[in-house]
Formats: C-alpha cells, structure tokens, sequence
C-alpha cells in the first residue's frame, strides 16, 4: 500500500458493536472515538464517517453516547434490536455497512474499517481488487480475524494507540 497522502479522501465505517465488546471484554473499558477518527484520519481528507448503532434500552443512556459519536464527527446509522419470539436478540449490521462502503467507494481514494470480524474479509477483496481502492482495518489485534488482518492493505491495531481506551470506568450499561 501506498503510504497516505496528505490529499487521500478517506472513508471510515465502524462496527460500533464489535468495538464496544472487545473494549468492554479485554479492558472494562470503552473506546474514545475522538481520539481514534483522529489517528486513523492524521492528515488525510475524512469525506464521511459513519458508526453503525443498534438501539436497545434508552434507559442505559444510549443516547447520550449517540450524541458524542455525532459530536466527534462520526454520522450514525441506527437501527433497533431485534427480539424473537424465544428471547433471543440480532443486532448486526454487516450487511449495511457493506453496502455503504461500496456505495462511498466512488468517492473515496482510502477506506477503514473498524472492525476486527472476519465476515468482511469478502468486502475487503472487492474493495481492493474490484474497486481499486486501498483498505485498512483498525480493530483490537487480540480479537481481529487473522484473515482480515492478512487482506487489508493495512493494519491499525487500536490497542497500540495512545489515548484512545478508556479503562478502569466504572461499570457502565452503556454502549462503548
């Protein structure tokens, strides 16, 4: 991969659920997502940034962690939680943030995705080889899919940057 230019148009799409639980899972902690749109952008061109959000309980102050995602520049694409009849629940949005950044791809020259699940290794191949664009990934290296890891052009591995987790909050019911 080319090194990033400082004129790059950069697309980033993150996989807020994935972030949340490994930050959650490997810190007790949660992600300060300014802090990383800001390393991941440094001083390339950030055309759009958008979290995919799964709405639950507003009474676990959700909203409020919406908000600061829109504060810290990131668009959201929200959707509720799905509940089926024998209790289980869906909360995915791979498929959306598939199309979205396929649908950006025209208008961008570099794309992130923060996320370490292996289901978007096929998104990254088409991306890179289909669409011509360059693909990073920016997830915790501990819980990244190796595959994903090896078909991105580049891997930011968040537990290496600096301020960017949160860790030893009190225990909190809100989303990362």
């Amino acid at each position: 991969m080319a090194a990033p230019q400082k004129d790059q148009r950069l697309g980033i799409f993150i996989d807020i659920q994935n972030l949340y639980h490994s930050a959650k899972n490997l810190y007790g902690g949660r992600v300060n997502y300014t802090e990383l749109m800001r390393q991941l952008t440094g001083d390339r061109r950030l055309v759009r940034a958008i979290a995919y959000v799964v709405k639950s309980d507003p009474s676990t102050g959700e909203e409020s962690f919406f908000e600061a995602l829109e504060k810290a520049g990131i668009e959201l694409r929200s959707k509720d939680i799905q509940v089926w009849a024998d209790g289980s629940k869906k909360a995915d949005w791979d498929v959306g943030m598939a199309v979205d950044a396929i649908r950006m791809a025209d208008m961008v020259d570099a794309i992130i995705l923060v996320t370490g699940d292996g289901d978007f290794v096929p998104l990254v191949e088409y991306l890179k080889w289909g669409l011509g664009r360059n693909v990073e990934v920016a997830a915790f290296g501990r819980t990244t899919s190796s595959k994903l890891r090896e078909s991105a052009d580049a891997f930011h591995d968040i537990e290496k940057m600096p301020r960017v987790i949160f860790k030893s909050l009190r225990r909190s019911r809100r989303p990362a």
